[in-house]
């Protein structure tokens, strides 16, 4: 599978994760002399990177009138490309050679969009296209990239006035063909050089393009990949709801697809769990017997976004157990060996028999609520990095980019939209008052779905994280005092009181001494206010 290059990733300022791996500036050599093209040759657009997804989208991009000059490091990747624009109807699409040959191709200012493996392949590539680049040209990277890295660049770039932009993009291939779902930040002057382009070859939904301006760069970075993490979060959810239909419930392949087409008419109505349906329903054509799901192996791969928005929560003190709870599945799924055997000597518990159809109305009760904790989780992940940064992203137009295009986009999504659109504010989806009307009525429905897989031996971290979520979120006292009690009883970490402000500190026995200065106790803590 695809292992990110993690020397690669570039951190600064507070974070303490630091790269190890070059992030110094490329060397270039005095910018070379283009070839002459007719100015009436020249495109609109360029795209470097043509694997299926830079085909996809350049053909996109040509399909809706824009001319488009592509580009690849081997040659047979533009040509396949070029025939695809001449059998697609003849679309206004051109190859190149090479580098020099790409850029001089192109109307000035230039607009260039790459589409690479992350990491040391990007900057390569930037160098290249930079050498042949002037002031006021744009270069867009549309990869799932490590979001200082593309704020490295950016300034890298800046020193020749060169525009530097960090795109998202969702909706896999056929998105990418056919309207996918775009998340750019970037200098807004860069934005409105190919906001024409972006918005109509976005995804078009009742409420727009899905497409619009983000904020400064590394603002698209993070949210597409916090958009990825909530697609950790929802595809997980979806498992463990299959897990119980399948293991508890006995339902068939074409009886659990049934269902899920049910319910996509349904408020789960979804781009996933439409997949769902479509996935367990298809046959196997290469032994011709039984269905293809039954054959795939029970190892979930990643790329690395997950990952990122997991530690990006624990560093913004975000709290996201359905995102860290989907994580941790695809993690133990990956010791298959090991489960094999533990499945040998640790035993299962008896399946209690239940009603059949309560069941099925508890898990879409468990499934709904659940999503909007994941949503909540990773928004409210977006606003701490976006107040952090100053990138003063919007939630409801972040979250109507999603409505259209992308993978993660369903019925649900308008409503948050309005929702954060209603109250800028918002200080979490659970509590506006829509949504928090609907989790209310799922609760006891989504809490025996979760003890019914607990006491029938079903895994279910992100169903059971999304109601822990909300069970904390709820309280309004929580034994967290405890805890920090005992903190100070072994380190002298100390504590706050609810009847008066300050730290303070106990000698909880005749051992415990006085710490002196209790502010040079608490220096360097986070402290969560």
């Amino acid at each position: 599978g695809y292992v990110r290059n993690e020397d690669y990733v570039f951190y600064e300022g507070d974070v303490a994760r630091k790269s190890e791996g070059n992030t110094e500036k490329p060397s270039v050599n005095p910018k070379p002399t283009l070839p002459e093209v007719a100015e009436e040759d020249k495109c609109d657009v360029g795209l470097w990177g043509l694997a299926v997804m830079g085909q996809n989208f350049a053909l996109n991009m040509a399909s809706h009138g824009f001319s488009v000059c592509v580009g690849n490091r081997s040659a047979p990747k533009v040509d396949l490309t070029v025939k695809r624009a001449k059998d697609e109807g003849n679309l206004p699409l051109k190859g190149s050679k090479d580098t020099a040959e790409f850029v001089a191709k192109l109307k000035q200012p230039r607009k260039v969009i790459i589409l690479v493996q992350a990491g040391k392949p990007v900057d390569d590539t930037i160098a290249q296209l930079a050498a042949y680049m002037e002031p006021g040209d744009l270069i867009i990277d549309g990869g799932n990239e490590w979001f200082p890295n593309s704020i490295r660049r950016a300034e890298s770039l800046k020193t020749k006035s060169i525009h530097f932009m960090g795109m998202g993009i969702s909706g896999g291939e056929e998105g990418a063909r056919n309207g996918p779902s775009l998340m750019p930040g970037g200098p807004k002057e860069a934005y409105d050089m190919v906001e024409d382009i972006l918005t109509k070859c976005s995804a078009q939904t009742s409420t727009g393009p899905c497409a619009g301006y983000l904020g400064p760069v590394g603002s698209g970075n993070y949210v597409k990949m916090v958009h990825n993490g909530i697609e950790y979060g929802d595809m997980q959810l979806i498992a463990e709801v299959y897990d119980v239909l399948n293991n508890c419930l006995g339902m068939t392949n074409n009886e659990m697809a049934n269902l899920f087409e049910e319910w996509n008419s349904t408020e789960l109505n979804s781009y996933l769990i439409e997949i769902t349906s479509k996935i367990l329903s298809k046959k196997d054509d290469m032994t011709g017997e039984g269905y293809v799901i039954d054959y795939v192996l029970d190892k979930t791969g990643m790329k690395g976004t997950g990952k990122w928005t997991v530690e990006e929560a624990a560093e913004r003190a975000v709290a996201a157990p359905t995102i860290a709870g989907s994580l941790d599945a695809r993690v133990l799924s990956a010791h298959k060996e090991e489960r094999e055997y533990a499945s040998t000597i640790l035993a299962a518990p008896i399946l209690n028999k239940t009603e059949k159809e309560q069941i099925i109305d508890d898990l879409r009760a468990a499934l709904y609520a659940s999503k909007v904790c994941s949503y909540a989780q990773g928004l409210s992940l977006i606003r701490a990095a976006s107040n952090q940064f100053d990138w003063n992203i919007s939630l409801s137009e972040c979250v109507r980019l999603w409505t259209g295009g992308c993978i993660i986009r369903a019925e649900l999504l308008p409503k948050i939209s309005e929702a954060f659109t209603k109250n800028p504010d918002l200080p979490n989806l659970l509590v506006d008052p829509s949504f928090a009307g609907e989790l209310n009525l799922r609760s006891v429905a989504w809490r025996r779905a979760v003890a019914f897989c607990i006491t029938n031996g079903i895994a279910c971290p992100s169903l059971s994280g999304s109601l822990t979520y909300l069970d904390s979120y709820r309280r309004a006292r929580l034994p967290a005092n405890l805890t920090q009690a005992q903190r100070d009883f072994f380190g002298g970490h100390t504590y706050e009181r609810i009847d008066a402000p300050g730290r303070f500190h106990t000698e909880w026995t005749d051992a415990h001494k006085t710490i002196g200065d209790i502010n040079e106790r608490t220096a360097g803590e986070k402290l969560q206010t």
